[in-house]
């Protein structure tokens, strides 16, 4: 065989032995490639499952203005809203002014929700309140005079010498320091002068 012809074969065997190599290293890495994709999606998998798991049930009792009133079955981390409309949603006269729809539920809670014509605590304790303080009226007093121990701001403001802008001061400084012991003391008050005083010593009481 001459030296020409076993060139040629050392060449056409060097092809065949590259190709070979590459044929087999672009195959494993396909191969590990679709070896990754898989387990990301099995890890994905498993995190998602994990998920929904963790997710338990949960049950709350809906009451007052909603259609559907009873136990109603949640997930962990529904809101309110969620329990609403698991009760089959609100009534025409639902009043969901005071209610926080995106407030978490917990289980065993208990959700009311109220009538439009349901006054709320709020509400009820500014009424008992103002109640209060009419029962104490300070024009009550056999002279005439205002208590400024007990006067609201509306009553303080019809004292000579007292707007508004006083009238709370009176009320904060009693807050902080306690009743008025004498009508001088009202001069302890941010604001009220000599001058001022006197055109309203006549005018207040502190019994």
């Amino acid at each position: 065989m001459d030296k020409q012809k076993l060139i040629k074969i050392a060449v056409a065997v060097v092809i065949a032995v590259l190709a070979i190599v590459y044929y087999f290293s672009n195959n494993q890495e396909t191969t590990n490639y679709e070896n990754i994709v898989s387990n990301d999606f099995v890890v994905e998998n498993k995190i998602e499952e994990n998920t929904q798991e963790e997710k338990s049930e949960i049950k709350v009792y809906v009451t007052g203005e909603v259609n559907a009133p009873g136990v109603i079955e949640l997930k962990e981390g529904d809101r309110i809203q969620d329990a609403i409309e698991g009760a089959g949603g609100i009534k025409a006269e639902a009043n969901l002014k005071e209610i926080n729809l995106a407030y978490e539920v917990s289980d065993g809670e208990k959700i009311y929700i109220p009538n439009l014509s349901e006054v709320s605590l709020e509400e009820t304790q500014e009424i008992a309140l103002s109640t209060s303080n009419s029962g104490s009226n300070t024009s009550s007093n056999s002279n005439g005079k205002v208590n400024i121990n007990k006067a609201t701001a509306s009553e303080l403001t019809t004292v000579p010498g007292i707007g508004e802008s006083t009238a709370q001061k009176i009320i904060t400084y009693r807050e902080e320091n306690g009743k008025f012991k004498a009508i001088e003391d009202i001069k302890n008050v941010s604001g009220i002068g000599d001058s001022k005083y006197n055109s309203m010593k006549d005018s207040i009481c502190v019994k």
